[in-house]
C-alpha cells in the first residue's frame, strides 16, 4: 500500500522549516522599517542604517529560504541576537527583538517536536501494515 505523503515523498513539508520560515519572512518586515526608524529618531548615518536594517531584512528573507539545512538554524538563532541587541540603538527592538526570539524558539522546538511525533506515527503505521 503506498501512502502519498508519508516520509520521503516529494509532497512531504516540514512544519519547522514553515512555521521558522514565517516568523523569519514576519522578522523582515519588522527589521526592515528599523532602518528609517534609525535614520530619523536614533540619528544613525543612512548607509549603516540601510546597511544594518535593509541587511538584516534580506538575511531573514533568504534565510527563510535556506531552512533546509541544519546551519540555518543556528544562523536564524544568531539573527535573533542580532534583532535584540538592534535594542541599543532604537530601544524598542528590546521589546519586538525578544518577541521575535521567543516565536523562533518555539517554532524551532515546537516543529522539532511535530516532526518527532510525525516519525514515531509513521513508524508505528508502517510496523502495523508490514
Amino acid at each position: 500500500m503506498s501512502v502519498p505523503d508519508g516520509p520521503g515523498h516529494n509532497t512531504e513539508r516540514s512544519p519547522r522549516r514553515g512555521m521558522c520560515a514565517a516568523v523569519l519572512c514576519l522578522e523582515a518586515i519588522t527589521l526592515g522599517l528599523t532602518t528609517p526608524v534609525m535614520i530619523t529618531i536614533a540619528g544613525v548615518a543612512v548607509g549603516t542604517a540601510l546597511m544594518v536594517g535593509l541587511g538584516l531584512a534580506v538575511l531573514c528573507l533568504l534565510l527563510a529560504g535556506m531552512l533546509r539545512a541544519p546551519w540555518a538554524y543556528a544562523l536564524g538563532y544568531a539573527v535573533q541576537v542580532a534583532a535584540v541587541g538592534l535594542g541599543f540603538v532604537i530601544p524598542m527592538m528590546f521589546l519586538l527583538g525578544a518577541i521575535f526570539a521567543l516565536l523562533w524558539t518555539a517554532a524551532d522546538f515546537l516543529g522539532r517536536k511535530i516532526e518527532r511525533e510525525k516519525a514515531a506515527a509513521w513508524a508505528a503505521y508502517r510496523a502495523e501494515n508490514a
